[in-house]
């Protein structure tokens, strides 16, 4: 077994940015730039732990792994357009370097290349990896327009269950499904698998709670973000939508009023509000909740104990992170 560290080391040894033709320029070397500056590759490493929950891992588990990091990375650059964002990872967008036809063109290179990877993998369970991934992408996609109709409606109009469903969409259901490709290719049964998806998917909500609290209340040296960017656009997240239900009517009052304004000192007055109506602790208490479900998911696969470890370990490293 391995660690998280490990298979990142092993998963970029092979993961190079350097995936495609040197013409037409333009169009790869858009491609190229979104590969080069980087990222986790906690997906793709999520496929190499699934496939070694069962068995030794298979070159078919870093074939997959390549393809979800290509279909990660297409997402990326076409939402990056949708929301005319100027910087990913700290560097510039690749539309604001190659314009966005090529952009948009660069993204779809790289889906048609997912297609070229998952297609090498081998035929027993060929059909099975494709239709789990298309089932995924499907959703991410649907996750995306949800998220795109939220930024038009009023806060108080966003029902929390809806953005629950949203964010397993948006964020969740990839790295449930990069776990379960693994497993496929481990031969885990389909009870496994299914353990294996609700533990990724589960993990994936938690995650976010945990980014909407660390963008809210983390050490801007640490997490590497301004603090309170959400607050200061507005934007939907986990603790705005759980305040606006838990503040009394004064409360209430004075957040909308400031959602619609933006005076000097919003995000502080924001954030203590939302320490008044203790949507900070609700939020911790959700976290924990939806990683106790995840958890109790990974007890119930039939594999030795100790094969959950490393998958255990990424759990806590993720959603204890400040950063």
């Amino acid at each position: 077994m391995h660690s998280f560290k490990e298979l990142i080391v092993q998963f970029s040894q092979q993961f190079e940015p350097q995936q495609f033709p040197a013409t037409p320029q333009r169009l790869y070397n858009a491609a190229t730039h979104i590969l080069e500056i980087g990222g986790k590759r906690i997906r793709p490493v999520l496929c190499l732990m699934g496939n070694e929950l069962f068995d030794e891992l298979h070159p078919d588990a870093f074939q997959v792994g390549n393809a979800v990091e290509l279909f990660h990375n297409f997402t990326l650059i076409h939402d990056d357009i949708m929301d005319k964002a100027p910087l990913r990872r700290s560097q510039p967008t690749v539309h604001t370097i190659y314009g966005e036809p090529a952009a948009i063109l660069a993204g779809d290179v790289m889906l048609i290349s997912v297609y070229d990877r998952l297609n090498k993998v081998q035929s027993r369970y060929k059909q099975r990896v494709i239709s789990v991934f298309n089932k995924a992408a499907i959703e991410v996609c649907e996750g995306q327009q949800l998220d795109m109709d939220f930024e038009s409606m009023e806060p108080e109009s966003v029902q929390y269950h809806d953005y629950v469903n949203m964010i397993g969409l948006k964020t969740s259901v990839l790295l449930a499904a990069s776990l379960q490709l693994g497993a496929i290719i481990g031969g885990g049964s389909d009870g496994n698998q299914d353990h294996i998806y609700q533990f990724g998917k589960n993990i994936g909500i938690a995650f976010q709670i945990q980014d909407d609290v660390l963008d809210a209340f983390g050490d801007p040296e640490k997490f590497g973000k301004q603090q309170g960017g959400d607050i200061l656009v507005n934007k939907k997240t986990f603790l705005l939508l759980k305040a606006l239900e838990l503040c009394n009517p004064a409360q209430r009052t004075e957040l909308k009023r400031l959602l619609a304004s933006s005076p000097d000192d919003k995000v502080a007055r924001v954030l203590q509000l939302f320490r008044d109506c203790k949507a900070d602790v609700w939020a911790e208490k959700e976290k924990e909740r939806f990683q106790q479900q995840a958890f109790q998911s990974l007890d119930s696969i039939a594999v030795l104990s100790a094969r959950k470890k490393p998958l255990m370990e990424l759990a806590d490293y993720l959603l204890d992170r400040q950063q």
